[in-house]
């Protein structure tokens, strides 16, 4: 009789921090012995009689690493890929529709894939003893004898035994994690603890999934209708982020009438904290848990954990966990453990005040160049090309959920285009990660959903690619420039045909926003005049002429400038205004008299660029004149650049987002060194726009960001933009570059 095994691999595990990370969460991990829970899952089940290759139903930034680990278990399998995760309900439905095209009559064991099970004999026998009720159709649960009263699972309060089974009890109620005083009455009463794990023919899961989340299974049947298999993985295709983000039990096991649980009393943990992982381990003979390089000495009752690349010497500690992971570590009382999480967002809160206590600007500027950068390197890279980059359709993600999943909207071209400059930088920076591999799957989705046949590029897309709005408009050119100046910089093999492109689209921005009395459109078409895209084709001009001696870019470098220096800057004040009429006036009302501080900032940087190649004198010191305008529009209290000021100064929009703070710590780096000489106004203004930015990056989940600073964060966590990696990436280069201290 067949048995078709289903493993769920999903959830960052983040209470096994620092182990446990966003790229490599807990069930790829060994937390206990050489194989991750991954792969004893999978030969816990392979021990099934008449058990069949698992399929496996993980994140699509997960499938390779599913995959290496199936192999190195020497078992077959089908690895489904989700293009973001939406739960259990969709993800167990998914697994059960594939197998229902294979066996009709297929009977599944769909099981976590991070729970340790270390008696594989009681299990099967579990298994065995749920197969009737499930033959007979009803869906078993296996529902745990609790140890002790915990808050930290769900229950399952049994009814009456199945007619004619011995063992299978009715499903009386499900009930959502207690506090600790229910969860004492609960286990009085004779509650299970609810494992997550089922039992049930396929045909009767789907059947119940038809009646109480139709929708769902809709999404999940069109997902593999729409699917594709790339290198022995089957991506689920894009509808299936349209489905609920659910579990499968309040989609159907709250529901259902078919509901049925097993007691089993063998020993399972969810290993959901540190304290569970040290039960579950081997202990010595004075309770210690003790994996890799580490020694041990006068401790009792402790878990210690040394990853690979660290050492620790524990001396007389008792009923501690510590745990030692590529730069962090954890001390905890195994008793506190439970409140990981807070305390990771106190960790968060306090990593800007980080600072080496030296009083000297330049070693704790020093001291901020070194965090920002590994911050930088080891969390936001390899997060946001792994959760960041649609691996399944293409493209990168506009923006992020605090829990990692992508919010599905409309994907611009200047957002695209902004990742591929980002992994492009990293490359030339240094960055050891897959650099090309990111690079070149932003370029390639780039041309193939947003060039247009007259060269110039649409503004967005739908996340499958579909046009959302075809019109052209100058900020989005820019940014597609600056995206292949830097990839032609970083990777030479594809620098020829990306400046014959380069070449293509500048001649077509000219024909398309070109304004006869000098300067450009911001929009085809339309009347519309914006210091912002202006600037960026500055940018993308200056990146190109360091790649291409085609006299193109210095030309339009020079026009820019020009304008600039003569139309655009005021030169009474210093500052620069954002919107404009056709005569580059500033436009009439509120709108011509808006100041960005950040752009006066990013003005500044360009500025001395060219003028570092262009002799300009004045450019340079108009560039400091902008510095000091956008300077002014540092609040004094809180140490951070506000929005927008009038141009008389007064503040407009006290609010301070994330990309003013580093195009401050840019310029700030580039004016602190004159010469051979440090100028201690600008090295303290870099310090201080340091800090300031470390405040946004005090998230949960290292490698995201917000964009509103720490001390003022929405009621609601806010999802990170991926536009603004941009701007992150450009100030700690700058800062790494210009100042190795």
């Amino acid at each position: 009789m067949n048995t078709y095994p289903v493993i769920m691999c999903g959830g960052p595990g983040a209470r096994l921090w620092p182990s446990s990370t966003a790229p490599c969460p807990k069930p790829f991990i060994a937390l206990l012995g050489a194989q991750s829970l991954f792969q004893k899952t999978v030969l816990r089940l392979a021990g099934l009689p008449g058990a069949r290759p698992p399929v496996v139903v993980t994140g699509a930034a997960h499938a390779e690493e599913a995959r290496r680990q199936l192999a190195a278990v020497g078992d077959g399998g089908t690895i489904l890929a989700e293009p973001e995760g939406r739960d259990s309900g969709p993800a167990l439905l998914a697994a059960v529709a594939w197998i229902a095209r294979l066996d009709p009559d297929a009977v599944v064991v769909a099981v976590a894939s991070d729970h340790h099970i270390p008696d594989g004999a009681a299990f099967a026998s579990a298994v065995a003893a749920a197969r009737g009720a499930a033959d007979s159709g009803e869906i078993v649960t296996f529902g745990v004898a609790p140890t002790e009263p915990s808050s930290a699972y769900g229950y399952i309060r049994p009814g009456d035994l199945l007619a004619g089974d011995p063992s299978v009890r009715r499903v009386a109620a499900f009930v959502e994690k207690p506090d600790q005083t229910r969860a004492r009455g609960l286990v009085d009463d004779g509650c299970l603890w609810n494992s997550g794990n089922f039992m049930f023919r396929a045909d009767a899961l789907l059947r119940e999934a038809r009646t109480f989340a139709p929708g769902v299974l809709d999404c999940v049947l069109s997902a593999i209708a729409e699917g594709a298999d790339r290198d022995g993985v089957f991506h689920l295709g894009a509808t299936f982020r349209d489905a609920d983000r659910i579990s499968i039990d309040v989609a159907v096991m709250e529901k259902t009438r078919r509901a049925a649980v097993l007691p089993i009393d063998y020993a399972w943990s969810d290993l959901g904290s540190w304290d569970a992982v040290w039960r579950a381990s081997d202990q010595d003979a004075h309770g210690n848990a003790v994996s890799g390089l580490a020694h041990v000495s006068e401790s009792a009752g402790c878990l210690i954990r040394a990853e690979p690349g660290t050492e620790v010497v524990a001396l007389g500690l008792r009923n501690l966990a510590v745990v030692a992971s590529a730069g962090h570590v954890l001390v905890s009382d195994l008793g506190a453990v439970a409140t990981l999480k807070p305390a990771l967002d106190g960790l968060a809160a306090q990593r800007q005040a980080l600072a080496s206590a030296t009083g000297d600007p330049a070693t704790e500027l020093a001291a901020a160049s070194n965090r920002l950068t590994q911050w930088l390197w080891r969390d936001a890279l390899p997060l946001w090309w792994c959760f960041g980059a649609d691996h399944a359709g293409g493209g990168f993600h506009e923006s992020l959920n605090p829990d990692l999943s992508p919010t599905g909207a409309d994907r611009r071209a200047r957002v695209q285009a902004r990742q591929v400059f980002v992994y492009a930088t990293a490359g030339l920076t240094g960055w050891p990660g897959p650099w090309p591999a990111a690079m070149d799957h932003g370029l390639a989705w780039l041309v193939e959903k947003f060039a247009r046949p007259d060269g110039l590029f649409r503004a967005s897309v739908d996340v499958d690619g579909e046009t959302v709005d075809n019109s052209a408009v100058l900020y989005d050119q820019a940014f597609v420039l600056l995206a292949m100046a830097t990839a032609a910089r970083a990777a030479p093999d594809v620098a020829d045909h990306l400046r014959q492109r380069a070449r293509a689209l500048v001649a077509a921005i000219r024909g398309a926003f070109g304004h006869t009395p000098g300067g450009f459109r911001g929009r085809e078409g339309a009347d519309v005049f914006q210091l912002d895209p202006i600037m960026h084709l500055f940018e993308a001009a200056l990146a190109w002429r360091d790649v291409d001696d085609d006299p193109v870019w210095n030309a339009l470098a020079d026009e820019i400038g020009a304008l600039f220096l003569t139309k655009l800057l005021d030169h009474h004040q210093g500052g620069v205004r954002e919107d404009f009429d056709p005569d580059w006036r500033p436009a009439p009302g509120v709108a011509g008299r808006m100041l960005r501080p950040g752009h006066h900032f990013e003005w500044a940087w360009l500025l001395r660029r060219w003028a570092a190649r262009r002799p300009r004198p004045y450019a340079e010191t108009a560039a400091k004149a902008l510095f000091k305008a956008g300077s002014r529009g540092v609040d004094p209290t809180t140490g951070l650049v506000v929005d927008v000021l009038l141009d008389d100064f007064s503040v407009h929009e006290a609010t301070s987002r994330l990309w003013p703070q580093t195009e401050y710590l840019r310029a700030a780096v580039l004016f602190a060194r004159e010469g051979t000489e440090v100028n201690p106004t600008h090295l303290a203004a870099a310090l201080s726009a340091a800090r300031a930015m470390e405040a946004y990056f005090t998230t949960p989940v290292r490698g995201l960001w917000r964009d509103t600073p720490a001390f003022t964060p929405p009621a609601d966590p806010a999802p990170a933009p991926a536009s603004s990696l941009y701007h992150i990436i450009g100030a700690i280069t700058a800062l790494g570059e210009a100042y190795p201290w």
